[in-house]
């Protein structure tokens, strides 16, 4: 992991004391200081390159594969088309099992590019795909699993991975929340055959919009690259691609927020903490961060008893002005595109019942022992 900054050292996003806090809500994006910025942005004008693969776009990808150690890493415009790039490059066909517990372009990048989605449910304790529940639904058409590591909490991906092993098929992992996670002392995206990430302003780390896709396999990192750009290598086209390069701005912000990455994982923990042990004793169900996981800490999920009981806390807080999100909500299943109510009971009970409540870096103490003392006393 990349060294924090040195103590007193800061971004642009100050702590918010109560009392004087305005409006609370669910997540703020973290801010480096603006002078880094402006310093990254001088270069790109001075240069006057402010896309095609820029020196900014190269050490930001640097940067992840050697202090972060991601596999050959490829940043993209966002974490959607991430999606869509990967099923492309692994020219799947027929179906492809997924959860129906997760952010709608989960299955609709399976959508988009003509295959057809399998619904599983989930683990009530983590909110990922329930392994157990995959082999059932495996046919003679499907040829990938798309799993979702749901808050950045990791799949059981050694399950997972035995399971297409046994099949022959690829295992693509959505880690839209997942940066920052490590499994058993590696990044959670380098797990499977290929895993994309946002970093989208209100991830844990963002590039304002952005996202990237991992793999170990050098062919499959090949044909990634030339997909990205359109399929175009110099003046000549050699495949169907997308146009899914980012630009130099928002690799400088990657590259600006990157050495606050320990500092903002740091803090978001003891924030999680904090939510924890404050909500104890309280009716509601909390995420099991499974072992040997270094947990991100991207979000705070809490699972009400009922959904009137969802309900009854969220307008208790909004009415001190603070704004949780129901997270996701519906399930994917309850979708009317998509028309699958009921066949996935779990997933769809806790889309009923989740609340995620506000986390970011910033946030303090005071704020979030309000939230617990309301939460609590709302559900007595």
């Amino acid at each position: 992991m990349i060294g924090t900054q040195e103590k007193g050292s800061t971004s642009g996003v100050p702590e918010t004391p109560a009392g004087e806090r305005g409006p609370v809500y669910v997540t703020r994006a973290f801010l480096p200081p603006f002078e880094t910025f402006t310093e990254l942005m001088r270069g790109v004008w001075d240069r006057g390159q402010l896309t095609n693969n820029g020196p900014l776009v190269q050490q930001f990808e640097r940067a992840l594969a050697e202090q972060i150690g991601l596999a050959h890493p490829l940043f993209l415009v966002n974490g959607t088309i991430a999606l869509n790039l990967i099923i492309r490059a692994l020219e799947l066909k027929g179906e492809i099992i997924t959860t129906a517990f997760s952010h709608p372009v989960t299955t609709t990048s399976i959508l988009w590019e003509g295959c057809t989605p399998v619904f599983v449910d989930i683990d009530p304790d983590t909110f990922c795909v329930d392994p157990t529940a995959i082999e059932e639904r495996i046919t003679p058409a499907t040829t990938a699993i798309l799993a979702t590591h749901v808050y950045g909490l990791p799949c059981d991906v050694e399950a997972i991975e035995a399971i297409a092993l046994r099949h022959g098929l690829k295992v693509i992992y959505d880690g839209a929340h997942a940066f920052g996670t490590r499994y058993k002392g590696e990044s959670l995206l380098n797990y499977g055959d290929v895993s994309s990430t946002s970093f989208h302003a209100t991830k844990v780390f963002h590039t304002v919009e952005g996202g990237s896709v991992h793999t170990r396999s050098e062919a499959l990192y090949t044909r990634l690259r030339l997909l990205r750009t359109m399929g175009q290598v110099g003046e000549g086209f050699h495949a169907v691609g997308l146009n899914a390069k980012n630009s130099e701005l928002h690799a400088a912000m990657g590259v600006a927020n990157l050495p606050f990455l320990d500092e903002i994982l740091a803090q978001r923990r003891h924030q999680w903490e904090r939510y924890a042990t404050g909500l104890a004793s309280a009716p509601v169900h909390l995420a099991r961060i499974p072992a040997d996981t270094e947990y991100n800490h991207s979000y705070f999920p809490a699972v009400l008893p009922t959904e009137e009981a969802l309900l009854r806390v969220r307008a208790a807080l909004n009415a001190v002005d603070i704004h949780p999100r129901r997270y996701f909500s519906p399930a994917v299943t309850e979708l009317p595109f998509i028309g699958r109510t009921g066949e996935c009971p779990i997933a769809e009970s806790v889309a009923h019942r989740v609340l995620c409540l506000p986390l970011y870096h910033g946030l303090s103490d005071a704020i979030i022992d309000e939230v617990v003392d309301i939460v609590s006393r709302t559900l007595r």
